[in-house]
């Protein structure tokens, strides 16, 4: 029992999200993410449209009506954006659409 707790507790300064889409092969996946994530634009516009979908409240982690393969590539996406700004580099375009939402 000790060691499910251990393996349930998040890292300080991130957050459990589960991602997939009702139906899809292998339902629901669980990802912990930086909370950085909730102020990237790329992920706000995620957030909105799981707030459409589920609404405002729910019980355990925050579910991401997208497929998994396509939270996957936005997560690279956004790892890229903040490569680039460490190195100096202008934020590129935000332009991306979650195609299973």
């Amino acid at each position: 029992m000790q060691d499910d707790k251990r393996a349930k507790k998040v890292k300080k300064g991130c957050l459990v999200v589960r991602v997939g889409m009702e139906g899809e092969d292998g339902g629901f996946k669980r990802f912990t993410i930086p909370i950085s994530y909730l102020s990237h634009p790329l992920f706000r516009r995620l957030l909105e449209k799981a707030q459409e979908v589920y609404g405002f409240h729910s019980s355990g982690p925050l579910k991401l009506p997208c497929s998994v393969d396509d939270f996957l590539h936005l997560r690279w996406r956004i790892e890229r954006e903040s490569q680039h700004s460490l190195h100096g580099h202008p934020h590129q375009s935000s332009s991306f659409s979650l195609h299973a939402c």
